[in-house]
């Protein structure tokens, strides 16, 4: 049996980690960054604080939340981190497969990256691809939340919104954000929803080919109707409508994603050889 630690099993990210690695028959240590709050204390998961002999032993250390540097600084294990902000120069945890055996940690990767992973997988004569993606709240996790809440309650109270959390105004508002140079032709417009997310592509086939809808992999399922944010966040599967042209020669692709589910528990499992 694998054994894990996920540090930050106080924060949403962490608690969503342990419930889905102790359904895979892992055993998990849930850490907190340090000393613990009340609430935390008197909270449904049982969270230790973080001490190396917790550590002594476990194969892998998940990064939630941030700890304290010195913790980490023996640990011969594997880490994974799964921050919001991850260690830029760790590498990337793969898009398929399990760990690579050369690597002591890795690092996440937008859940964005792993939907566009499964467009082979979802259509064949696939060639030009643009679009848009509206992106909740959620890939912050609890500071992502807390903030919109936040700031709506502020708005209603006819205040100025703190945009410390977020970094931006969000509530009661659609802000799009121009692509940067060199990253495709996907803009990004971020919603004033706490979960699910929606990607709205126009697809137009290869040369000399036609597009064909696939059998729906593991995860996915194809729907009647474009989903709306609602839908995803009550649902475990990738959400796929497609609407093609006449001439299946372009067709319109929404896809809807929990962005911590696609983000991060799944290529989580994976990676851990947990699916």
């Amino acid at each position: 049996m694998l054994k894990l630690a996920v540090i930050g099993a106080q924060s949403l990210l962490g608690r969503e980690l342990v419930n889905a690695l102790e359904a895979r028959e892992a055993s998990v240590v849930p850490l907190s960054t340090g000393p613990l709050t009340v609430e935390e204390e008197i909270g449904d998961l049982v969270v230790f604080a973080p001490t190396p002999l917790l550590l002594e032993g476990l194969d892998a250390v998940i990064l939630a939340d941030t700890p304290d540097p010195a913790l980490l600084a023996d640990f011969p294990g594997r880490i994974l981190d799964l921050r919001s902000e991850p260690e830029a120069k760790t590498d990337p945890m793969p898009l398929a497969g399990a760990w690579p055996k050369d690597a002591r940690a890795l690092r996440s990767r937008p859940a964005l990256e792993q939907v566009l992973a499964l467009l082979p997988s979802l259509l064949e004569g696939l060639g030009d691809v643009g679009g848009t993606h509206l992106r909740s709240v959620a890939w912050m996790g609890d500071q992502g939340l807390d903030g919109l809440v936040e700031q709506t309650l502020a708005v209603l109270n006819g205040e100025d919104p703190d945009l410390a959390k977020l970094g931006y105004r969000q509530a009661f508002e659609v802000v799009p954000v121009t692509p940067p140079a060199g990253k495709g032709r996907l803009m990004e417009v971020r919603v004033p929803s706490f979960h699910g997310d929606l990607l709205i592509l126009q697809i137009r086939a290869a040369e000399g080919k036609s597009l064909v809808k696939k059998e729906a992999p593991a995860g996915v399922k194809w729907v009647d109707a474009a989903p709306s944010s609602r839908d995803v966040a009550v649902s475990a599967d990738l959400l796929a409508h497609m609407d093609l042209a006449g001439d299946n020669k372009a067709a319109m692709l929404t896809l809807g994603f929990d962005p911590v589910l696609w983000g991060v528990l799944r290529p989580t499992l994976r990676v851990l050889g947990l699916m």
